[in-house]
């Protein structure tokens, strides 16, 4: 088998379909290091087959049974993180230490999937009528997919399989053809652990995945996290062919800047989170709301200073704050809205644009830019960047701030950094976002709650990961029983049940 192609993990072992292909890069070199196969819908009949075949049995194992393999499964990922992250760093570009935070907040819902036991128990009531008991239980779909973006190769598909997985449903992931390798060898990693072959597969491909997945009547339920168009069309299509779907959408995350903020601090949480992972994340922060001009001057000259400071370089170097660009086309895209930003009158502070990285000189490289006097109209207020690309923009008050947070179509994470604990209970009262954050710049929840955002930035009911996941997985069954006295002979009642 070639090993500079990527396939896919079907039914425990990895296999080519030897169909279409397309490069891998390195971002920080811009050099293709590998090809990943581009499933067809063949090979994710395989891969549906696969785990389909594998749910009767996997269903019936014991939830703890389910759980021990789930912690071997968590020690083998904390063995190997270093490998993982520089798979991660290798594909995405990201720096190490990102993309170790990155994966140890996926081995967190590894952790949670662990207590499968507790959360699983369901509810029992005795005598809820003469002789009558009732109880729920929850039990699994059958096979669902997970379809995940490229921003986070390692913890956005561990948001999804590991709750699947131990509440009893099968698994088929179609994890970013951009960066693939690290989903394959945690597949492996998940094999060694004890899971039985084909509860958990992947298939590599593009859109052609995408569909099969949609198309099959096999697959009960979909979890995707990406854009808001390809969302809303998953969350359409899967919908109309009766799957449950739960689509993750895309963002602009404002931070309210107030006057009294310690802005030492709030500049330094800003940095990371407007300029972390170059900006391609979905709780980053793209847009800063000062109060007031004398609120925003500070501000802007405080982040122009750190600015000069940026670290940007290869991922492979920790002492980097900031590595590339997924691709060159996203690049190109990503400079193309700073063109925009200075045609639309805003006023441009730092210049990330034509940045060279020294030995590096073909990789997808932008520096970090900051934007002043940015306003509503503007298209790089409205539209998710995904860059290294930070606005600034005024308000005169708060209310006013955070009207323009509530007329956003986009409602995934917000924050504001203030001393005021009035001002900030009434903004996280208000404000209309599924996640917020009182000085914390990215309030990502941790495994034990669930993730999710308002408006268009998610496409179903229920959020990722935590709780949700657990009512997402699985169908609540309720079952009343009843054993009549033997020897006597019941009238028959016309009556609708009740204990009155």
């Amino acid at each position: 088998m070639n090993t500079n192609i990527v396939g896919h993990f079907i039914d425990g072992k990895t296999v080519l379909d030897n169909g279409r292909t397309q490069d891998v890069f390195n971002p920080a070199t811009g050099q293709a290091i590998r090809r990943v196969e581009l499933a067809s819908g063949k090979t994710v009949e395989q891969a549906v087959g696969a785990a389909s075949a594998a749910f009767g049995k996997w269903r019936d194992t014991p939830p703890l049974k389910r759980a021990r393999i789930m912690f071997r499964f968590k020690q083998l990922l904390e063995e190997n993180q270093d490998k993982v992250s520089a798979l991660i760093t290798e594909e995405h570009g990201k720096v190490l230490h990102d993309a170790l935070g990155e994966f140890q907040r996926g081995v967190e819902v590894v952790e949670y999937a662990c207590g499968a036991p507790e959360f699983l128990k369901g509810e029992h009531s005795k005598n809820v009528g003469p002789a009558i008991d009732s109880w729920s239980e929850f039990q699994p779909l059958g096979v669902v997919a997970g379809i995940t973006p490229f921003n986070f190769p390692a913890m956005v598909p561990m948001w999804m399989y590991p709750m699947a997985i131990v509440c009893g449903n099968t698994f088929v992931l179609k994890p970013s053809e951009r960066d693939p390798s690290a989903s394959m060898f945690i597949a492996e990693l998940f094999s060694q652990a004890g899971l039985p072959d084909g509860v958990f597969n992947v298939v590599n491909g593009d859109r052609e995945a995408v569909d099969a997945l949609l198309g099959d009547s096999r697959v009960q339920a979909v979890s995707f996290v990406g854009s808001t168009p390809v969302a809303e069309y998953i969350y359409r299509t899967g919908s109309a062919a009766g799957k449950r779907v739960q689509a993750l959408g895309g963002a602009k995350n404002h931070a309210i800047v107030m006057p009294d903020a310690d802005m030492d601090n709030t500049v330094s949480a800003l940095m990371g989170a407007a300029y972390g992972s170059c900006g391609e994340r979905c709780m980053a922060i793209s847009v800063v709301v000062a109060v007031g001009d004398d609120t925003a001057d500070q501000l802007v000259g405080k982040l122009k200073d750190e600015l000069s400071g940026l670290k940007v370089g290869n991922g492979n170097d920790n002492s980097n704050n900031m590595g590339p660009l997924i691709t060159g086309p996203h690049r190109d895209r990503v400079s193309g809205y700073v063109d925009l930003g200075i045609e639309e009158g805003a006023e441009l502070v730092v210049d990330g644009r034509g940045l060279q990285v020294a030995g590096h000189e073909d990789g997808f490289f932008l520096g970090g830019t900051l934007f002043d006097r940015v306003t509503p109209a503007m298209k790089i207020y409205q539209d998710e960047i995904f860059g290294p690309v930070l606005c600034v923009v005024r308000a005169h008050n708060m209310q006013e701030a955070m009207d323009l947070i509530d007329r956003h179509e986009y409602g995934n994470g917000t924050c504001i950094f203030t001393r005021d604990g009035e001002a900030a209970r009434y903004f996280s009262d208000n404000i209309k976002a599924g996640m917020v954050g009182i000085n914390v710049p990215l309030p990502v929840p941790v495994a034990y709650h669930s993730f999710g955002g308002w408006k268009r930035s998610l496409f179903g009911d229920l959020y990722a990961y935590g709780p949700d996941a657990v009512r997402f997985y699985t169908r609540r069954k309720t079952i009343t029983q009843r054993w009549p006295s033997g020897g006597v002979r019941e009238k028959a009642r016309f009556t609708f049940p009740s204990n009155g």
